[in-house]
This record gives structure tokens, C-alpha cells and sequence, in this order.
């Protein structure tokens, strides 16, 4: 069972998935932060794959990915640096980012990289579902890497159902139709949206990004869906200095939802 899925089997509520991007804000600081993150008592790592034109990105994580690519990080780097990771920690990892780098990889080499250095699954919020199924599905499936599809609340539920059942590991429900990194809280619209979601009762867990930069925030997407993912507000507390365990800390103690 791949190490995402087996997640979701053994904690099914209040998980808390952190986005950081490879290469920021110290280019060789990737496999230090996941293993950072893992003692703080993450859940789920999220990968950001710098790209030069990251369209569904707010500010704080496209300056990231600026910094990232300035200071030499590529897919060859991030799988240099992932290599040899899982002897020290059995974390998920989810790789996030444009599908443009992937194909000039090498889709096939890319989910075979995946493989070899134990990444769980990838998003890439730009790859078309029918493209997909027509084309990469066979890789995927033979390196046993979960792909993870975005849903919004202006998608359909004929549509939702149609994306939960091509991913596996988890379903990313984006809270609103803006870019990363906005003002935290939900009102009414983003609620309803949360419990359309869980109505629906789908075949993946659902975690909600975008948007989430506090306490109240992850505790109220938790109280809807199986959790939720912070980038941002992760990014520039690294800014700031503040530690991934504090970070974390200040994240899930106040709402109660603390974390290993």
C-alpha cells in the first residue's frame, strides 16, 4: 500500500498537510525541511516544483519559486536531494507543480524517479483529466504513484465524482477561485461548499487548501472534511525564522487538533 493511502487508513480526521517549495529558501535545505516537518508532526509533505509561470500561485509562493529557480533547482536537483530519504523518514511526500517541467523530463522518467525516491503522489493542477487517462495513467499505476486531482466549488458534482475517481491518496478541494496565499476565514460560501463535499461522500479523503493560514481556519475545515493544506503561511513563517515544530504547534494546539 503506498504510504499516502495508508495515511488516510490509519488517521482519518484533522490531518494537517504542509506545501513548502524545493530549493527555498536555502537551495540545498529540501530534505532538512521534510525531515522538519516529520519531527514537528506533519502528516502529509507537499513539494512545490518551481516553475517559472506558476498562473494558480499568489504572491508569496511565485516569489518562492523565483528565489528556488535563482538559486538552481530543477526536477534533476529535487530527486538528488530526495535520494536516499526514506531511510530516515516514512512521511508522505506529494510533489506539486506545472505539468510543463514534467514533460520536459520525461513523464514516463519522472514517475520512475518518483518511484526509485519514494515520493507518494503528485498534483499537478494544470494536467488535464481526459489527457490523463488517455496518456500517463499506465505510468502511475506501474510505479504505484497516487495522482491527486483539484476540485473547486464552481466544479460540478458529475464532475467531482468523475476526478475523485481518477485520483487516489486524496482528493485537494480548493477553498475558493483565487490563487494561494489569500485572506484567511470562510464564510457561508466556502462552508456550504465544504458540506456539498462531504454530502457527497466520496471514494478519496478530501483535504482543503487555499486560504488556510491559521488555527480557525484548519479547525474548520477539519470539522467538515478529513483535513487540511498550508503553503503560504508556511513559506513566510520560514521568512520569518520561526521553526516547522513551533510553526506547527501554534497551527494545531489552539484549535485542537494536535499533532504526533
Amino acid at each position: 500500500m503506498n504510504r499516502l493511502e495508508h495515511k488516510f487508513q490509519s488517521k482519518s480526521n484533522n490531518l494537517l498537510a504542509i506545501y513548502f517549495t524545493a530549493g527555498y529558501p536555502s537551495p540545498e535545505g529540501t530534505r532538512q525541511t521534510i525531515l522538519d516537518l516529520d519531527a514537528a508532526g506533519a502528516d502529509i509533505v507537499e513539494i512545490g516544483m518551481p516553475f517559472s509561470d506558476p498562473l494558480a500561485d499568489g504572491p508569496t509562493i511565485q516569489a518562492s519559486s523565483k528565489a528556488a529557480l535563482e538559486n538552481g533547482m530543477s526536477l534533476e536537483k529535487l530527486f538528488r536531494q530526495l535520494d536516499g530519504i526514506r531511510s530516515e523518514t516514512d512521511i508522505p511526500l506529494v510533489l506539486m507543480g506545472y505539468l510543463n517541467p514534467v514533460l520536459q523530463f520525461g513523464v514516463e522518467r519522472f514517475c520512475q524517479k518518483c518511484h526509485e525516491v519514494g515520493v507518494d503522489g503528485v498534483i499537478l493542477p494544470d494536467l488535464p483529466l481526459a489527457f490523463y487517462e488517455k496518456n500517463y495513467r499506465p505510468h502511475f499505476e506501474k510505479y504505484d504513484l497516487c495522482p491527486v486531482f483539484l476540485v473547486t466549488p464552481q466544479t460540478s458534482d458529475e464532475r467531482i465524482r468523475e476526478l475523485d475517481a481518477a485520483s487516489r491518496g486524496f482528493l485537494y478541494a480548493v477553498s475558493t477561485a483565487s490563487t494561494t496565499g489569500g485572506a484567511g476565514g470562510f464564510g457561508e460560501t466556502q462552508t456550504a461548499y465544504f458540506q456539498r463535499l462531504a454530502n457527497l461522500k466520496l471514494k478519496n479523503p478530501v483535504m482543503v487548501g487555499f486560504g488556510i493560514s491559521d488555527h480557525t481556519a484548519l479547525e474548520t475545515v477539519c470539522s467538515y472534511l478529513n483535513g487540511g493544506v498550508v503553503g503560504s503561511a508556511f513559506i513566510r513563517a520560514q521568512e520569518e525564522g520561526v521553526s516547522p515544530k513551533d510553526f506547527v504547534k501554534k497551527l494545531t494546539s489552539v484549535a485542537g487538533l494536535e499533532h504526533g
